[in-house]
């Protein structure tokens, strides 16, 4: 996708690109306020034109049910905020934080960086196994563990094994791998036809999404985003999580306003014949693990369709779909180490380690592409018919952001939660009283809310709500 102009003028080729009505963007109208955080990358214009298109999808899709024609409204200030929504929100008045004190960037023998990403108590166990530290190793000794390897063989130990880590690259030297060429080859995201079917009936509502049910099978905060986005505008998500797998409290509370959630283990047969129940009265079904990880379990994109023909399929993943890295864990920072954003950041505060942006950047927009992708598909389902598939992913987001070229906005003050408050509201849920940023994209006729708040990982039956 071509990435020069204005805003304005990159979000018409990305709403064309994805076959969008001409006539839902007389009413659009986007408000540049000007970078909130410091950084090198444009951040201010992907989280403006990331969160836009969502609500150009919602209005669209409104009109395709007799709902009029109206204005969609984007502040680039609420659209950088909800970048950060993760550190802005409070639980009872209260900053609310999961994060390793292991996550950190670690300097080799050879002079090189790397991160290791250690959110989770498996991947943060297997890294000290490989380091050869004790369980209760602190960052000192795993600095000095670190030391004694060099770059590139320890970033091979860790993929060998499966654990989340890279080694920093510059842009040039990204693209010059065999995994950043085979992401420069790959659209910012893909819709596409993959099978036939008729359109499907869609319980009548006064919202966009009202009768839309959506299986939420992600993870962390890109795949999550991309449901919480669909449940503002009326969408029932049904989040399903298997017990066995960790989480972050933190991104559980994030995420989840106005989903629900129920625990289901693909691995037991009572739970998948559960789960196949629960996708035959789908109309979309999300998904952020690795390329082929469902299909072991009869899932994937194409079966997926044969048992609910008609469904949109959403694929998400860190380093996408082609090249060797498809089968790696990542992380939106592990994506920024790998694909030169940090090292961008780095060289332009002339520092020798790294300087990775401000907020996790490429995950808010990787949600909000995948939530707009699929809103667009379902779109061409009702117009069309047919089972459709959406794919995006971290590196993807990655690539546009580089081509959407540098700025220099280091001189920058990142906002404090007190600096936002005409952006939040807050809510009482089984957690607490949580305090959030609201949603960003306004749509004049049918403006987005979330009618419940979260709730934990497992509240719910895995049932469907009568409409």
């Amino acid at each position: 996708m071509h990435t020069d102009g204005s805003p304005i003028e990159i979000l018409r080729r990305l709403w064309a690109d994805a076959g969008g009505a001409s006539d839902t963007l007389d009413g659009l109208r986007l408000d540049l306020r000007g970078p909130l955080y410091p950084s090198v990358m444009r951040i201010e214009e992907m989280a403006t034109i990331t969160t836009a298109a969502t609500g150009l999808g919602a209005a669209q899709f409104a009109q395709l049910r007799g709902m009029a024609q109206q204005q969609v409204s984007v502040d680039s200030r609420h659209a950088q905020a909800a970048f950060s929504s993760e550190r802005y929100q409070r639980l009872d008045g209260e900053s609310v934080n999961d994060e390793s004190r292991l996550q950190a960037y670690y300097e080799t023998k050879d002079g090189h960086w790397v991160q290791l990403h250690t959110g989770f108590a498996h991947h943060r166990a297997g890294h000290l196994q490989l380091l050869k530290c004790d369980a209760d190793a602190d960052s000192t000794q795993v600095a000095a563990a670190i030391s004694q390897w060099r770059a590139q063989q320890l970033e091979d130990a860790m993929a060998e094994r499966m654990l989340p880590g890279v080694k920093m690259r510059s842009r040039e030297q990204w693209s010059a791998s065999s995994q950043g060429q085979a992401v420069a080859q790959l659209p910012l995201l893909e819709i596409t036809k993959i099978g036939d079917a008729p359109p499907l009936a869609i319980e009548s509502g006064d919202r966009p999404l009202s009768g839309v049910r959506v299986l939420d099978m992600t993870k962390v905060i890109a795949g999550p985003v991309c449901g919480r986005t669909l449940t503002e505008h009326g969408a029932q998500v049904m989040r399903v999580h298997a017990p066995r797998l960790p989480f972050l409290r933190q991104l559980v509370i994030d995420t989840g306003r106005g989903k629900r959630s129920c625990h289901l283990d693909l691995s037991n047969s009572d739970d998948k014949a559960c789960f196949a129940e629960l996708l035959r009265g789908a109309h979309v079904m999300t998904q952020g693990y690795r390329p082929g990880a469902l299909a072991a379990h009869g899932f994937a994109p194409q079966q997926v369709a044969a048992l609910r023909p008609g469904i949109v399929n959403l694929s998400l993943c860190a380093w996408s779909h082609q090249g060797p890295w498809a089968q790696r864990r990542g992380f939106d920072s592990l994506v920024q180490m790998a694909s030169g954003i940090a090292d961008a950041g780095a060289q332009a505060v002339n520092q020798l380690a790294l300087a990775p942006l401000p907020c996790q950047a490429l995950d808010h927009a990787t949600g909000y592409l995948a939530a707009f992708g699929v809103l667009m598909a379902l779109a061409h389902q009702q117009r069309h018919g047919g089972s459709w598939h959406v794919r995006v992913s971290l590196a993807q987001s990655s690539e546009w952001l580089h081509r959407l070229g540098r700025v220099d906005t280091l001189a920058v003050k990142a906002p404090g939660v007190g600096d936002l408050h005409d952006l939040m509201d807050d809510a009482q849920t089984p957690f607490g009283r949580t305090t959030f940023i609201k949603p960003v994209a306004q749509l004049a006729a049918t403006p987005g809310y979330w009618a419940t708040g979260s709730v934990p990982l497992g509240h719910d039956q895995a049932v469907w709500l009568a409409p």
